[in-house]
């Protein structure tokens, strides 16, 4: 098999491990959702020794992924988990994550929100709760709209290719996703513009 490669994990991983050092230098275990390649596990691992960064995906990108931890052969980088966000019958991860893997101080997501359908990240955010430690920590990186427009038209032309693959993804909301973060409890303490019309937004339990 071959190791897979996303172009845009490679050009983004700088800026986004840039604001991971000013949020993560007291962590020490946190999650990764959707994973994908593995790109961001290795090098976020290889660069913050002092936490252990748990990737996560659907079984079917596992083999990808442990092709870049099994190369980057790194001590805090453990082989991924299955994890799915699940809105029915009720919010849910599965499988369910074993009890020794939790609490975990942050959970990071890349470029996931507009490829789940509204009501899996809904689970998402619904499910957070039960992970994060006191003052943890849920770190989202991607494309939002804002007050409903779109921030440029490189995003409005993402979004109609996304829709084409699947009518239920797209670009989410910034307000509502927010929505979602403080109904559960979290402040934004951080809104980050990102190369590429992307944003990084911290939330911290509170």
């Amino acid at each position: 098999m071959e190791k897979p490669f996303s172009p845009s994990c490679e050009r983004n991983r700088d800026p986004i491990l840039d604001v991971l050092h000013r949020h993560l230098g007291g962590a020490r275990h946190v999650l990764e959702i959707g994973s994908g390649t593995g790109q961001h596990a290795v090098h976020v691992a290889a660069a913050m020794p002092w936490l252990t960064w748990q990737s996560s995906d659907h079984i079917s990108q596992h083999a990808g992924i442990q092709q870049w931890l099994d190369e980057a052969g790194l001590a805090n980088a453990p082989a991924p988990i299955a994890l799915q966000a699940v809105a029915q019958p009720a919010p849910h991860f599965t499988p369910a994550l074993a009890p020794g893997l939790l609490p975990f101080d942050a959970v990071f997501t890349a470029n996931t929100l507009h490829i789940m359908d509204w009501p899996e990240v809904q689970a998402l955010f619904a499910c957070l709760p039960a992970m994060l430690s006191d003052q943890g920590l849920v770190i989202v990186y991607g494309p939002f709209n804002e007050g409903g427009s779109f921030s440029s038209e490189g995003n409005r032309e993402f979004e109609a290719s996304l829709k084409s693959r699947d009518p239920r993804s797209g670009i989410r909301d910034i307000e509502a996703v927010d929505a979602l973060a403080t109904g559960i409890g979290l402040q934004c303490i951080d809104d980050v513009a990102m190369p590429a019309n992307n944003r990084m937004l911290v939330w911290r339990r509170s």
